[in-house]
């Protein structure tokens, strides 16, 4: 199977090791917005963003894991910490899944600083449950602070960047969305739907200069704090060896490079976990080629279901705890 650059993929032992030009990336000028930026993910994006000479706009409504309990301290209190290091950052608290709400949020950062050059859609919240107990409550609420949030404040920044013709957003999707996760179904079909939006966008913007990347990040958050781990114990012994890097100074720099002039690229997903940083995509397989006269019956897509479904020249996770254990074995290989 060949990517977009006509490369086949493949499941190949040898490990490379690519080393890159070394540049130094720079904010000087640049304007970006960051919602959820009032803890974990989010406030390190803001913060290294600032330390890089950025003018930051500090989205965040407050609330917990849940969305409950909104309130202003939590982007004060960034804001504060931005600027009292002699940085640029402004202090919102708008809720990304009302549309009107979310212009407003573009209207700060135009009155406050004058343009926007990034967009990192951070927010969001978490409800989790088995799929049959799912509330229309939980559900609209995860919907709205996900999928409508990064849609809703995509599209006010949207013309601006037309505009300048210049443009970079990031949106953080989910390992859940790409790959499932059981007690998530709200939040995996929210996720799922931003590499759909992102797939989109990253197509309308290319010829305007805007990039649309999207990131499957992992660490502790807000959020990771509700997840229950205990049935990954078989496992544990090899992620605990992640230390530190499932913390969200591991995953800034990926997210402050995609936000940046530097990068050229689009259209891609990336997932940052346990120290490794890695593209995702979705690969088909090289199937069965069927005739083309005639539809095949039933029983041809059953003889053939076999090659139909053959990855065997792809690592494909299944879900987010086989992510974890692709990992854990990666880890523990580069050991022996």
């Amino acid at each position: 199977m060949r990517d977009e650059f006509g490369y086949r993929g493949c499941n190949c032992s040898r490990k490379r090791r690519i080393r890159g030009p070394m540049n130094n990336i720079s904010y000087e000028g640049r304007v970006v917005i960051v919602t959820g930026a009032g803890g974990g993910l989010g406030r390190e994006y803001a913060l290294e963003i600032a330390r890089r000479g950025g003018a930051v706009v500090v989205n965040d409504n407050g609330a917990d894991y849940r969305g409950i309990g909104p309130g202003p301290e939590m982007a004060d209190n960034v804001t504060t910490e931005i600027t009292a290091a002699g940085g640029k950052a402004v202090a919102n608290y708008e809720d990304v899944g009302d549309r009107v709400a979310a212009q407003r949020i573009a209207d700060v950062a135009l009155s406050t600083f004058g343009r926007i050059d990034a967009l990192i859609n951070n927010a969001g919240n978490l409800r989790n449950d088995w799929f049959e107990n799912v509330s229309v409550e939980d559900r609209d609420s995860v919907m709205s602070a996900h999928l409508l949030g990064n849609f809703n404040v995509a599209q006010a920044v949207w013309p601006h960047m037309k505009q300048a013709k210049y443009g970079r957003i990031v949106f953080v999707a989910s390992a859940v969305g790409a790959f499932g996760n059981e007690m998530q179904a709200a939040y995996g079909a929210a996720k799922g739907g931003i590499i759909g939006l992102m797939n989109v966008l990253a197509q309308e913007g290319r010829p305007q200069n805007i990039m649309c990347n999207a990131l499957l990040p992992n660490a502790e958050s807000r959020m990771s704090a509700a997840l229950d781990f205990a049935e990954m114990a078989p496992i544990m012994p090899h992620t605990q060896k992640m230390g530190a890097s499932v913390s969200a100074p591991f995953v800034a720099p990926m997210v402050v490079y995609l936000a940046s002039e530097l990068c050229t690229t689009t259209h891609d997903l990336y997932s940052v976990m346990g120290g490794r940083i890695a593209r995702a995509f979705v690969g088909v397989t090289e199937g069965w080629l069927g005739p083309r006269d005639a539809p095949p019956s039933v029983e041809d897509v059953a003889a053939h279901i076999e090659q139909i479904r053959d990855v065997s020249e792809f690592d494909i996770p299944s879900s987010l705890k086989d992510e974890f254990r692709i990992v854990a074995e990666q880890i523990v290989a580069e050991q022996i």
